[in-house]
């Protein structure tokens, strides 16, 4: 959460650029992305010890999940 707040704060500084609106613009919606496959890879955890999911499907949407990702 810290990361992600210290990203956005970095693009609304690069946003007060001339020119640079466009990428602030991607740079936010690229962190609320990543911010969104934290939450889905936390729920999944979740689901697994509490026994909801075999680890074998932990482990494949786990993958499926971390393909789709930059930082994962």
């Amino acid at each position: 959460m810290r990361d992600l707040f210290r990203l956005i704060v970095i693009l609304l500084a690069l946003g007060s650029l001339p020119g640079c609106a466009a990428l602030v613009g991607a740079g936010a919606a690229g962190g609320a992305y990543e911010y969104k496959t934290k939450e889905r890879l936390d729920k999944l955890a979740e689901d697994f010890k509490a026994g909801k999911i075999t680890r074998e499907e932990y482990l494949k949407q786990k993958e499926q999940i971390e393909k789709g990702s930059l930082v994962y």
